[in-house]
């Protein structure tokens, strides 16, 4: 009997050299900036080794993640580059976010009923509403390029979907989260793997989303002060 071989990287083939033979190009996958992939697996590996528990006791990674970074947001008034679960509706090209009324940076919660009452409002969706057909997609996490500015296409930076063990990706999940990017190297998959979070474990890693202390939330607000009235974005607050 063979023996199982290892899966090859992910080629492309390129073009033909002198000598008649084919050049082979190794993909590179897309990857986060260091600084926000340093804030993401914060949460993703505290996540993974103490996960939110459900109302039956199942555990919820993803919405842990998900609190962490929202509530991130939240202390500094909904202006951090980090996005959590933005509703994209597809329908429109390109596909637009679907934010708060009066706070353009923050998503708007969508009710029940939403579909019904305000997506037949618009006269530029070409069709009605139906559920689990692709209409609109919510990413894990959008980082933006100006966090004073909405999550526009023209703001993106990475759209990143989380994946913890046992997760798989649905359908064209990728490839609408590429459209919603508008780039397809914009488009990032991360879970406890890529954050090596196996080595946080056995070391006293400082978790950016967990040290945000009232000082920080402080001066957080003090930058956004500047940055509302000088019209340019906050710069960070140290220890993120």
């Amino acid at each position: 009997m063979t023996a199982p071989t290892t899966p090859a990287p992910p080629l492309a083939t390129g073009g033909m050299s002198q000598d008649g033979t084919t050049t082979i190009v190794t993909i590179h996958r897309p990857e986060l900036d260091p600084a926000d992939k340093k804030v993401l697996c914060s949460a993703i590996c505290k996540c993974n080794a103490m996960p939110s528990v459900g109302v039956n006791g199942q555990s919820l990674k993803q919405s842990c993640v998900s609190n962490r970074l929202k509530a991130l947001d939240a202390v500094s008034r909904h202006r951090t580059p980090y996005k959590a679960e933005v509703t994209y509706d597809m329908t429109k090209r390109p596909p637009a976010p679907i934010m708060d009324k009066e706070v353009e940076t923050m998503p708007r919660k969508l009710w029940k009923g939403w579909t019904k009452t305000l997506w037949p409002k618009d006269p530029e969706r070409p069709v009605p509403y139906e559920p689990g057909v692709g209409y609109t997609r919510r990413p894990d996490v959008v980082i933006v390029i100006d966090p004073m500015k909405p999550p526009t296409q023209d703001n993106i930076n990475k759209v990143v979907e989380i994946k913890f063990p046992g997760d798989a990706i649905r359908g064209n999940q990728m490839f609408d989260y590429e459209r919603i990017a508008g780039d397809k190297n914009k488009a990032v998959r991360i879970g406890p793997k890529e954050c090596d979070c196996a080595l946080q474990e056995t070391k006293k890693a400082e978790v950016p989303v967990e040290k945000i202390s009232i000082a920080a939330a402080a001066a957080m607000a003090a930058r956004i002060a500047i940055a509302i009235i000088t019209r340019r974005p906050p710069p960070p607050v140290p220890g993120w």
